[in-house]
């Protein structure tokens, strides 16, 4: 398994190298300098429909994707039924996130929300039906999907902006709209990758179905509910706690600059938990030994983020001056304490995952309760004082919360013990780390040249020190084990 894991996260992360960056800051940056406060507005409604849209998935994805890793057979069953089940829910998410919307004063901009909350079912039913990929073991299918929205969304955007089409002018909604449109085209072809598999079965309404799986999905969406929520919630209540509103979005628009590095980085990170979960699933079925798995996971994610929060850190004013027209410095102030917090994200990432995959639900909801108790009240104290810098220091406590308080729990189930020689080479690499970042950004070098510059040493080091062994990788990609 752990073969199979390297192999198609390689695959995976070429993918998404190859499209996301381009996307990322060739053409969602363009946009964000081009309408500033249009943007702020955009990130603030994006974020609402994101943190309701766990309405319509209630928790289908995770739930499927586990059962399904672990019972094939049982895919056109629940593809047939789960279907007709997430229109239903589409209706109520729909009625949910209009209603939340008006409470909160954007009942101007509700034409721009239906767009954005249609791209959230379609993205939710794209993940669902990923999940039947996935847990069919086609991950190269699944790794080609992960990237098709953004490749279509970079030629809608690239077209809409440059082509200078007759008739059309751009803005925010024409972004919207082209977002809209890759993502039916995704969730288009992944119903018709998972019809194919599944036999064209027919769509069946069997409302004592729909109660069985809603009493075994419902932790899953409080999980998903929670974990969005603590991630998501602070660029709308900037927008919303910040007066008068067009300050507020603003301030949400700067937030944006500093959390969409962020953001990009957890969708990197999120690709090991898509390959990790059927695994975890498969395995612990088949009660195979998962610490060699999980240890390997946990090292390829945390010594590339600890050296690029690191860098983050030091050169976070380049970096933001390098993306951003306006506002550098002061999201500057923060965009380096929201690459820090990524770290405890990355612990939520490997070991949420493993508990999801065990079926650990009530131990992760409790966690993640708490984690957005943590996140509300930080929020509420400090953002009217620090504005976007405040949501920044509640996220960084948020996020450390969560991993670490995950990573317990998992020690405890799985019974995973200390290496403390592990342990003493990882302090050694981060102080190792932090003096080549100190020392690279004091000489008379081009910014960008000494950040990457350090980005590579700090995985020359990681293998000098074993934390990352790449002949043993490269051995097992051509070896024969499973």
């Amino acid at each position: 398994m752990k073969r199979k894991f390297v192999t198609n996260l390689v695959l995976i992360i070429l993918l998404n190298l190859l499209i996301k960056p381009l996307w990322i800051f060739g053409i969602d940056v363009h946009v964000q300098n081009m309408f500033r406060v249009e943007f702020g507005l955009y990130s603030v409604l994006l974020n609402l429909s994101f943190v309701l849209s766990i309405v319509f998935d209630l928790g289908l994805t995770s739930f499927n994707n586990r059962h399904i890793s672990q019972n094939h057979q049982l895919l056109q069953k629940y593809f047939s039924s789960i279907v007709v089940l997430k229109l239903i829910l589409a209706v109520v998410y729909g009625m949910v996130t209009f209603g939340i919307a008006i409470l909160l004063g954007y009942t101007q901009h509700l034409n721009l929300l239906f767009f954005l909350v249609l791209s959230q079912m379609l993205v939710s039913f794209t993940l669902y039906l990923r999940s039947n990929i996935a847990g069919m073991q086609m991950y190269t299918a699944n790794s080609l999907l992960s990237v098709l929205d953004r490749a279509l969304m970079i030629a809608f955007c690239a077209v809409l902006i440059w082509g200078r089409i007759s008739g059309i002018t751009f803005d925010i909604a024409w972004f919207i709209y082209a977002q809209t449109a890759a993502y039916a085209i995704t969730a288009a072809v992944s119903f018709i990758i998972v019809l194919w598999k599944s036999k064209f079965p027919k769509l069946r309404y069997d409302h004592k179905f729909f109660l069985v799986v809603i009493r075994q999905s419902w932790p899953y969406a409080l999980l998903a509910l929670l974990m969005v929520a603590y991630t998501r919630i602070d660029v709308v209540m900037i927008g919303s706690m910040l007066h008068p509103l067009d300050f507020g979005k603003l301030e949400a628009g700067v937030y944006y600059q500093g959390f969409r590095l962020f953001d990009a980085t957890y969708q990197f990170a999120l690709l090991f938990a898509v390959l990790l979960l059927p695994m975890f699933s498969k395995m612990l079925k088949d009660k195979q030994d998962l610490h060699g798995l999980t240890l390997l996971s946990s090292l390829l994610l945390f010594i590339p983020t600890i050296a690029l929060a690191i860098g983050s850190q030091i050169y976070s004013t380049e970096i933001m001056d390098l993306l951003y027209t306006k506002n550098v410095a002061e999201s500057a102030a923060f965009f380096g304490i929201l690459m820090f917090a990524f770290l405890g994200m990355a612990g939520t990432i490997i070991y949420g995952t493993l508990l999801t995959a065990n079926g650990s639900l009530r131990a992760l909801n409790i966690s993640s309760a708490i984690a957005l108790a943590i996140n509300i009240v930080l929020n509420v104290v400090l953002i009217p004082r620090y504005y976007a810098l405040g949501a920044a220091i509640a996220c960084l406590a948020t996020q450390a919360f969560a991993g670490f308080s995950q990573y317990v729990i998992s020690a405890v189930k799985f019974g995973f013990k200390l290496n403390y020689s592990l342990i003493i080479r990882l302090i050694v690499y981060i102080v190792a780390v932090v003096l080549l970042g100190v020392w690279l950004h004091q000489l008379d070098i081009i910014w960008w040249i000494g950040f990457l510059g350090m980005l590579a040493v700090s995985m020359i080091f990681a293998m000098l020190l074993k934390l990352i062994d790449l002949r043993s990788m490269i051995r097992l990609i051509f070896s024969s084990e499973p």
